[in-house]
Parts: structure tokens; C-alpha cells; sequence
């Protein structure tokens, strides 16, 4: 598929695919956060419980069709005339609570992930901000919880204890992981934010597949104005082929002289 500019035959790649699904997705995602973030704070908290336990019932009723053998085999009653001590009997009571079949699971996870992601939302908005504090507040009412109604607390008197000991033990969890995954996402953060203009020129000329190369050549923001048919070089260097490299310096050349013509009229005025 060719196209002509300015005398030059160009030649467009085509975007991959998946890519394109990607970017739909995106825009999706986007698209519903932008109006979600728009709702009442009990709107907003009863979406996203509800969007997030039908997630946790997925995964839970996946899970569990992959392990129904052994939940078979631990649902099974005790053999009759056995006699078992209290530890015992809770113990098995709990690895019943979480070898469940299909529903059973899908029930417990929906659980957990609605009301973790239930009390996280209604944090976040009264707060203004999502840090480890709030995450481990939203793991512990998820862990409590999820402890109530898969029947791991078993019963009597030690109930109020397994249950808050489920839920500083989910707290804990979720604190760990919340700091392990803001110590490796801030340098991806910063990374993006170098390549901001970048990723948005290759986006309007659908060559989102070539962010990866920029990002091999420390192509970043700063440097874009530098790419002139005299560097052209920098391109080829990381692998850009020669039909997707006339369009980026095409564009480049013309936001220059955009710019310069606006810097002209600015003078004039």
C-alpha cells in the first residue's frame, strides 16, 4: 500500500493486530475509569465491588475445576466411628474451606476481590490517594471477610480470632507486595515519561510497534528534533525500516516548520 507525499512514495506498514486490540482495550479501559471517576462515591464503590467479584469468581471457578480432584478427595466425610481433636477438625475444616468445588471458590474469591477493591475505592476517593495504608486496610476487611464465608475460621470461640488473624495476615501480604511493586514501577514510570511525545507521534502515524526501537536507542523526547534527513542514521541504527523512517522525519520536519511559523506570527503580532 503505497502513499504519496511531497513527490515521495511512501510506503505505510501495517499495524500488527494485536497491537490494534491492545490500543482498543486501552481506550476502553480509559474510557470507563474517565466516567466511573465522574459517579457518587456509592456508585462508584458498587461498580467497582461488582466488576471485581465477578473477576474473583472467574478466577476462583477456574482455580478450582484444575484442583477438583483433591477437593473431592478432602470433602469427603470422616470415616464413621472416627474420632478427631478439636485442632484436628479445624484443620480439616479449613483445607475444605479452600479446596471447594467450582462455585464454592468462585464464591470465596468473589468475595475477597470485591470487598478488597470495594474498600480500596471508597479509601482512595475520601483519601486521595492509594498508598501501602490503604491497601493493607482493604486486605485486612478482604481477608476478615473471606475468612467469614468460606468457613476457614471454623467455629466456637476461636472464630473472632481467626478471623482478625486472617486479616493482619492478608494486611501484611498486601503491604509486602504493594511496596515490592512501587520499588520496580517507578523506574518504568519515569521511562515513559522520556518517551511521552514520542509514543504519541508514533500513535498518529500508527507505528506504535516502533516505541520498542526508540527505547533501544535512547530516542527519546529531547532528541526528536535532532532526527533530520542528516541523522537519519539514528534510525536506522535500531532497526526502523525505510518506509516507517520517511514518515517519522516527514512528520518531524513538518511540526518544525508548524512551529516556526507560529513563532513567526507570534513576532509579527
Amino acid at each position: 500500500m503505497g502513499e504519496e507525499k511531497q513527490g515521495v512514495l511512501v510506503v505505510v506498514g501495517h499495524q500488527n493486530p494485536v497491537t490494534q486490540l491492545q490500543a482498543k482495550y486501552k481506550e476502553l479501559e480509559t474510557g470507563f475509569k474517565d466516567w466511573l471517576a465522574k459517579q457518587s462515591l456509592p456508585v462508584e464503590a458498587v461498580v467497582v465491588t461488582a466488576t471485581s467479584s465477578l473477576q474473583g469468581a472467574a478466577i476462583g471457578g477456574l482455580m478450582a475445576t484444575f484442583t477438583n480432584d483433591l477437593s473431592s478427595s478432602l470433602a469427603a466425610p470422616p470415616p464413621p466411628g472416627a474420632s478427631f481433636n478439636p485442632r484436628a477438625m479445624a484443620s480439616l475444616q479449613q483445607a475444605q474451606a479452600l479446596s471447594g468445588g467450582p462455585f464454592i471458590q468462585a464464591r470465596n474469591f468473589a468475595v475477597m476481590t470485591g470487598v478488597n477493591a470495594g474498600i480500596s475505592c471508597v479509601l482512595k476517593r475520601i483519601r486521595g490517594k492509594e498508598d501501602v495504608q490503604s491497601s493493607m486496610v482493604a486486605a485486612f476487611g478482604s481477608g476478615a471477610v473471606f475468612t467469614l464465608v468460606s468457613g476457614m475460621g471454623g467455629g466456637g470461640p476461636n472464630l473472632a480470632v481467626n478471623v482478625v488473624s486472617s486479616g493482619v495476615l492478608f494486611a501484611l501480604m498486601q503491604g509486602g507486595l504493594f511496596k515490592l511493586g512501587e520499588k520496580f514501577s517507578k523506574p518504568a514510570v519515569e521511562e515513559d515519561v522520556m518517551y511521552s511525545k514520542t509514543r504519541g507521534m508514533l500513535s498518529r502515524l500508527g507505528l506504535n510497534s516502533y516505541e520498542k526501537n526508540f527505547k533501544t536507542g535512547f530516542l527519546t523526547d529531547t532528541t526528536l528534533p535532532l532526527l533530520t534527513d542528516r541523522q537519519v542514521d539514528a534510525l536506522r541504527d535500531v532497526k526502523i525500516p525505510p518506509g516507517p523512517r520517511l514518515l517519522i522525519l516527514d512528520h518531524i520536519q513538518r511540526e518544525a516548520e508548524l512551529n516556526n511559523n507560529k513563532g513567526k506570527g507570534g513576532r509579527r503580532t
